[in-house]
């Protein structure tokens, strides 16, 4: 196609080279009479896992460009010399690759943790991380998020790299998520989104899934109400609305009626919920409820400690639902163990309203065991949001054990130093000799603090 200005090759015209597999992209430039210049060529190479999907030519002449057949005859053979022996595999659960996007101001360490956070919620999701772009910057572009400039460079990174999606780790606007999809023709999702998918992948009581549902309607509803183009009302005016207005409106009213509907039934399950915890309370049985950050090993925890074979794996949120297993201890006749969902920074707000009703397993326990993950770099920051959000939820009155887990993973004098210095006992969860001494701690807890409820917060 002609370049009337002398352009050079765009990357509009490099990213058709790629998705239409073209042979050949050619600028061709006039001059002033309308004679054809000098011309540029780019054609595709096979790539290696690295660099550029395409090779671009010098600029010449248009008689002097020659054995363009010869060259494009090469190139099949070589295209199809290093596809023959190439065996395809399908990864089980994987979906789009996806490239992962954060800006911010937070000192470098910050930032790597957050994106080591996300690039985790992303494989708990079944989404290959194939790129990150972190860009620095005071506050985040209004419309494009990463500006202008920036965008095109993540759409050039995902033409290199197969991305089919973007996982910024923000909350976005609907304006926002509907620039950046039209800038690069990729699948735009955000932090919340990721989670809720997450969620939505692992609920399985009713319970849960009810409540999943609810949180995604609730984050859904008010994006129903930006218009898309493809929707937009034929006439203005009164009396002018248009068919696309009116789905509009028709998905809303049915996204609201859906909400109520779900409301009734969580706070039915909840109602139901209560009836069963005072049966407990009734027999003076005592809960112990396993709380901490996602990935700790609560889960891990209570299936050794119980017996339970609930899910546990090297994942963010493996386990939703909550679980409740008894326990006989000597010297006490048994308590209830309870294990809880995760718990993570910037958890969506929706989220959060949704498994208010989860979470009131928690109001009605005795003893807290706070797990913390001793392999990781920053257990006591979010040993710190941990207990952030348990004042938050108005849980900081009920009594805690700290948990320093994975001890087996670190040096045995690094462990027991952090342990010293938090408070907290070092265990393995995996390992059952280790976890004796919690028993012994719960016991004391409860020795000195038989019962909260009397002097818990309405």
């Amino acid at each position: 196609h002609t370049h009337p200005g002398g352009e050079d090759l765009t990357r509009d015209d490099l990213a058709d080279l790629k998705r239409l597999r073209l042979d050949l992209c050619a600028a061709v430039t006039l001059g002033a009479r309308g004679e054809v210049g000098e011309v540029r060529l780019a054609h595709l190479v096979p790539q290696d896992g690295s660099g550029d999907a395409w090779k671009i030519l010098p600029w010449s002449r248009l008689d002097e460009v020659r054995g363009v057949d010869r060259l494009i005859a090469d190139l099949e053979a070589e295209f199809a010399r290093r596809a023959a022996p190439q065996k395809v595999t399908a990864r089980p659960g994987a979906k789009d690759g996806a490239i992962l996007v954060h800006v911010s101001s937070l000192k470098p360490h910050q930032i790597a943790s957050r994106m080591d956070e996300l690039g985790e919620l992303a494989r708990s999701a079944g989404v290959e991380v194939l790129d990150t772009v972190v860009q620095r910057r005071p506050q985040p572009d209004p419309k494009y998020v990463i500006g202008r400039g920036k965008v095109e460079e993540l759409n050039h990174r995902a033409l290199q790299n197969g991305a089919g999606m973007i996982i910024f780790d923000h909350n976005l606007t609907p304006a926002q998520v509907r620039a950046v999809n039209a800038a690069t023709e990729l699948k735009v999702i955000d932090r919340s989104q990721l989670i809720l998918d997450i969620f939505a992948q692992r609920a399985r009581s009713r319970d849960g899934k009810l409540q999943v549902e609810l949180a995604q309607l609730r984050y859904a509803l008010p994006r129903l109400g930006e218009r898309d183009d493809a929707l937009s009302r034929l006439t203005g005016g009164i009396g002018g609305r248009g068919p696309g207005e009116t789905k509009l409106e028709v998905s809303k009213r049915r996204a609201r009626e859906r909400i109520h509907r779900l409301e009734k039934q969580v706070k039915e399950l909840a109602r139901q919920r209560e009836v069963r915890r005072a049966r407990r309370q009734a027999r003076d049985v005592p809960v112990v409820a396993i709380v901490g950050y996602t990935n700790a090993g609560k889960s891990t925890l209570l299936n050794t400690l119980t017996g339970a074979s609930v899910d546990a794996e090297d994942k963010l949120f493996a386990t939703l639902d909550p679980t409740s297993r008894r326990i006989h201890v000597p010297g006490r006749r048994e308590l209830v163990l309870t294990d809880t969902v995760g718990f993570l920074r910037d958890l969506p707000k929706d989220l959060v309203a949704a498994f208010k009703a989860t979470l009131e397993e928690l109001r009605d326990a005795d003893v807290l065991l706070h797990v913390v993950d001793a392999s990781d770099e920053e257990c006591e920051d979010k040993a710190v949001a941990v207990e952030k959000i348990l004042g938050e939820l108005e849980l900081a009155h009920i009594p805690r054990v700290l948990l320093l887990n994975k001890c087996d993973l670190v040096a045995a004098d690094d462990a027991q130093a952090r342990a010293t210095r938090m408070g907290a006992l070092a265990i393995s969860a995996r390992s059952k000799t280790s976890l004796a001494p919690i028993l012994t701690r719960v016991e004391e807890v409860l020795a000195r603090a038989p019962a909260h409820a009397a002097d818990s917060p309405a």
